[in-house]
């Protein structure tokens, strides 16, 4: 399978980096790497150092910036977010303008641009929302499925997916270094659960969602959970630590203490398709009659995927997985 020419959004990341190294094995032309960052973009260019790989500066808020990139493009991953729960918070007018307006320009260049296929990454914390990241994040979901009602020639579908493990701004990397400095591990609160998968399984459902997914859908992956204080036993006894170097500090500015990756309405249209969910796009229109002569008499019956009742990561296995994603 050819895949011609990919632009990745917010390239310089630990998604856009794992996604590149993975599509340089492939029949690829060209990858455009479009984010905001010079410094990064350059670490990047220099430890690549493929031609195949090209490089753009550019803002997503940015309409202009985008259609410069994207001509000639046939695919888009749209990896490009403000993902700092506390910042977002503090400041949400930039999660808005990054997440939710960056995504509409990001969507309309491409459309513009005749680009085939727009795969857009998303969080469990778009589900049920609390802070401000996960209302710009559920408000990017709503504006890429309205895009895909109305799109003609190009498909538009989303990936979302919990904690990936060791990425930037996640907790494995500062709990490591809090170890290696010989401080106390911070841990919020020990009951809180996430959803576990490495950058590998990112990959993976996003390019499953690039291959197989079809307009308007979000697909998910079926993700094992585990609580932060497995996280924090885990590494401490990798490190042959004393377990009792945990210091509970509470949770943060709008954190959840579980995280639901599909909602109890949803799964009303979610299929079980292996590995993954897929959630089919409500397709009906504004003919309001729809909505009062016929409803969903089964929204009760089915339960949220959350991180609390999901498959639990037990001591061991959060080791070998912590293990398996190489950051030690």
């Amino acid at each position: 399978m050819s895949y011609k020419t990919i632009l990745i959004t917010g390239g310089t990341g630990s998604f856009g980096k794992a996604v590149i190294h993975r599509l340089l094995k492939a029949e690829v032309d060209e990858i455009r790497v479009f984010s905001r960052d010079e410094k990064k973009q350059d670490d990047l260019r220099k430890e690549l150092d493929n031609p195949k790989v090209k490089y753009f500066i550019g803002d997503v808020r940015d309409l202009n910036s985008i259609k410069n990139s994207i001509d000639g493009v046939d695919y888009v991953f749209h990896a490009a977010a403000l993902k700092q729960v506390p910042s977002c918070e503090f400041f949400p007018m930039e999660a808005f303008k990054t997440n939710v307006l960056g995504t509409e320009n990001v969507l309309e260049a491409a459309a513009l641009c005749d680009v085939k296929k727009v795969v857009c990454l998303s969080t469990d914390k778009a589900v049920y929302p609390i802070n401000a990241m996960g209302c710009s994040k559920a408000m990017m979901e709503k504006v890429a499925i309205a895009k895909s009602r109305t799109a003609k020639r190009m498909v538009i579908t989303v990936t979302r997916y919990g904690n990936v493990m060791a990425s930037r701004g996640s907790v494995i990397p500062l709990f490591i270094h809090q170890i290696r400095n010989n401080k106390p591990v911070t841990i919020t609160d020990p009951r809180m659960t996430r959803f576990m998968m490495t950058l590998e399984d990112a990959v993976e459902l996003v390019l499953h969602a690039f291959k197989f997914g079809e307009q308007g859908e979000i697909l998910v992956q079926k993700s094992p959970a585990g609580t932060i204080k497995n996280i924090a036993l885990a590494l401490l006894e990798i490190f042959n630590c004393d377990p009792n170097r945990i210091n509970i500090i509470g949770a943060r500015h709008a954190e959840k203490l579980h995280e639901v990756l599909i909602g109890q309405e949803e799964m009303l249209h979610a299929i079980d398709i292996g590995e993954y969910y897929c959630i089919k796009p409500d397709v009906r229109d504004l003919n309001y009659t729809k909505y009062s002569d016929a409803g969903n008499l089964d929204i009760n019956s089915k339960k949220a995927f959350c991180s609390q009742t999901a498959e639990q990561l037990d001591l061991l296995r959060m080791r070998e997985l912590i293990l398996k994603c190489g950051v030690l």
